[in-house]
């Protein structure tokens, strides 16, 4: 049955990784997710849960969900602050939304240790280095 189902392919949907300053003019790590796409992404589900080792121990966080009524054509929407001690675990983030009524969805992963400098690039319409996946 599931190899009957042939869900659509999610192009043009990113999510980022960014430090930035914040309202104290200290130092924050934000997670973004940037629609690159043409059209508006409306009913978005994002669930974000970090899992690995850590200290020869296996760890699992939170699971957190946010939702977006609609995130506009070639934007940008802040979905959670994240903390520097998860860097070292895979830390996954579950987009689903909707365009012209069909459910899209894709599984995001940043590896360990991959959320840092050397990978940043210039991150569309947030205008600002991060690490991205698309």
């Amino acid at each position: 049955m599931k190899k009957d189902i042939s869900p659509p392919e999610v192009t043009d949907i990113a999510v980022a990784v960014v430090q930035e300053e914040n309202e104290l003019a200290g130092m924050e790590w934000n997670v973004y997710l940037v629609n690159l796409r043409d059209h508006d992404i409306e009913g978005v589900l994002v669930s974000s849960m970090g899992y690995g080792m850590y200290q020869d121990e296996e760890v699992k966080t939170s699971t957190l969900r946010h939702f977006m009524d609609t995130v506009k054509s070639r934007s940008f929407a802040k979905i959670e602050p994240i903390v520097e001690t998860v860097f070292g675990l895979n830390n996954e983030f579950w987009v689903s939304f909707y365009v012209n009524k069909v459910m899209y969805d894709k599984k995001y992963i940043f590896l360990p240790e991959t959320i840092k400098e050397e990978n940043f690039v210039m991150i569309p319409y947030l205008n600002k280095k991060g690490v991205m996946i698309k």
